[in-house]
């Protein structure tokens, strides 16, 4: 890593630099560090950007190997196994499974990213068109958003793609976020923290967030035939947060390719519980960190069972 500095006019502006090899090509990673700074406060600055930039680069290098630690052939019959002893139910939900289904969804994919909106105000909304008096609007707008998201899988034709992808972020936001359906601008970057303020995942560099993608896509149409439905739903789920390639909102629209992925292999949707939130995020963190898919798989398995016990109770 190192510093480059450009001159516009009495402005020197201050970058750190990363430089690595793709193929017979040779690319560069910059992170913005300010301009006109003293010593000082370059070298604060370079210390936290290289902190960020190393997680860019582990970031980048899981996504390049999508599946990672692909599953051994007896996990997969177990996935098989499975399906034949009805743990995972394949087959047509009815018009009133999917109102449920809407409505479940709905809540818990706008709850672990922050809603204050109640499952009943959230069936209230969707069912009635009642709105809590105190709700914010945002709330309200992402709550349709995400019930006509699911309405839009439901009925598409359309493979996975970048425009598919970009569709569902702007039915879901188009209400409440101006950058609705477009992907991270030059200069926005996504830096997670935790509770202590430690770097626990960092998106894609927006200059590779559309190559990314594009090789996501073609990971998956090159798979499709070869893996396990729930194997290419959580390959392409994992990645997609991985990358982060929109300002806000990545958590849902990568929950609901999750579930375009399993539709379009004729499984039932899937609902990520708002009460598994801190395995969801354990599982995502084993991915990023080891490419291990096993925590995700086991986790949907686990919601099937309890997305079951709901439709039957």
């Amino acid at each position: 890593m190192h510093i480059e500095k450009r001159k516009q006019g009495k402005k020197i502006k201050y970058y750190l630099a990363y430089s690595f090899r793709e193929k017979a090509k040779v690319r560069k990673i910059r992170r913005y560090l300010g301009e006109n700074l003293s010593k000082s406060n370059l070298e604060k600055l370079k210390k936290r950007a290289e902190e960020i930039l190393v997680q860019q680069i582990k970031s980048y290098k899981s996504i390049k190997s999508p599946m990672g630690h692909e599953l051994a052939e007896h996990e997969l019959e177990v996935l098989e196994i499975l399906e034949a002893k009805g743990s995972i139910k394949i087959g047509h939900l009815s018009e009133k499974d999917w109102m449920r289904f809407t409505g479940f969804f709905t809540y818990d994919t706008n709850a672990i990213e922050g809603s204050t909106l109640k499952l009943d105000e959230v069936k209230d909304i969707l069912e009635d068109n009642q709105w809590p008096i105190d709700a914010l609007k945002s709330d309200i707008s992402e709550t349709y958003g995400v019930a006509e998201a699911i309405k839009y899988l439901r009925r598409t034709k359309e493979s996975f793609s970048i425009k598919l992808i970009n569709k569902l972020h702007k039915v879901v936001f188009e209400n409440s976020k101006p950058f609705a359906g477009k992907l991270r601008k030059k200069g926005v970057e996504v830096v997670i923290k935790d509770g202590l303020g430690k770097i626990i995942h960092v998106g894609a560099p927006v200059s590779r967030i559309k190559n990314l993608l594009e090789e996501l896509v073609k990971w998956y149409n090159s798979n499709k035939k070869r893996y396990h439905p729930l194997v290419l739903a959580v390959v392409v789920h994992n990645n997609f947060e991985m990358i982060h390639p929109y300002e806000d909102g990545n958590g849902r629209v990568g929950r609901l390719l999750l579930n375009h992925i399993l539709l379009k292999h004729k499984m039932p949707p899937v609902n990520i519980g708002m009460e598994n939130r801190q395995e969801y995020y354990k599982a995502l963190e084993e991915y990023q960190n080891y490419r291990n898919i096993r925590p995700m798989i086991e986790l949907i398995i686990k919601e099937y069972k309890i997305l079951k016990h709901k439709f039957d109770g």
